[in-house]
């Protein structure tokens, strides 16, 4: 079983929860069930988690409902704790590099 942690920066602010307050109730619902899924799931689908390529240490959590996409970027420490970092709705075929950019910026190792 993985652990699941969000993000803050030194004034307390967490952006994942900040994004997940603009959502839908359905749309953080299906979230929240594969957030589980990937905590609890040993060889989760790359469906729903998986490395971005071409990155160093870039994880993504992949969730859709309906016509939306949205993507939760973080990194792994000891292959047992996901830290998430950033979260968006996609709206292109790439992930926008902007996104990368600030998961790198938050990563703490």
């Amino acid at each position: 079983m993985r652990s699941i942690s969000f993000y803050k920066t030194s004034s307390g602010k967490c952006p994942i929860e900040d994004h997940l307050d603009s959502l839908s109730d359905t749309q953080v619902t299906k979230i929240i069930w594969v957030l589980k899924s990937v905590r609890e799931t040993q060889n989760i689908s790359t469906k729903y988690f998986k490395k971005l390529v071409d990155t160093d240490d870039i994880w993504e959590v992949r969730v859709s409902v309906g016509k939306n996409i949205f993507r939760l970027l973080g990194f792994m420490q000891d292959q047992k704790l996901i830290i998430l970092t950033n979260s968006f709705q996609k709206k292109s075929q790439k992930t926008p590099k902007k996104e990368i950019r600030l998961r790198k910026e938050k990563k703490i190792i």
